[in-house]
């Protein structure tokens, strides 16, 4: 697991629907819902399939590995208590699905080596009881 100390995290509530998603780093899979019906993968989670309409979700692990669609190197200091060391806050694509997207953070490279269309594979921060999904550059 990865650790990311310039970017202060505050835990996610857990819930039925995003329990999956926020734990399953804590076994080095990156989990999401997927509709048994037609095979979309729903992220974030909703009551129904957005493509059609089905109730039949599951949750599905997927490959973590993704592409940089747009990123942005932040070098604000937000606060006394974090580093002023700029860091990559991302989009990212999802191999499993076209549109299939995560706001994350780019890890494990220099910010200024981040590029649109790298090849990223998730790697997990723990976080108390869950763990964060963050991408570094695939080797």
């Amino acid at each position: 697991m990865h650790r990311l100390p310039s970017v202060p995290r505050t835990p996610p509530l857990l819930d039925d629907s995003n329990r999956d998603f926020w734990t399953g780093g804590l076994s080095g899979e990156l989990r999401m819902w997927r509709c048994q019906a037609c095979g979309w993968w729903v992220h974030p989670p909703a009551p129904v399939c957005r493509n059609c309409l089905s109730r039949e979700l599951r949750t599905e692990v997927l490959s973590g590995r993704a592409t940089v669609m747009g990123f942005t190197v932040n070098r604000h200091q937000w606060s006394p208590e974090t580093a002023p060391d700029p860091f990559v806050i991302a989009m990212v694509e999802l191999d499993e699905q076209e549109g299939l997207r995560l706001t994350t953070n780019i890890v494990n490279c220099p910010p200024e080596e981040v590029s649109i269309g790298m090849r990223v594979r998730v790697v997990f921060e723990p976080l108390e009881d869950v763990a964060v999904p963050l991408f570094e550059p695939e080797m």
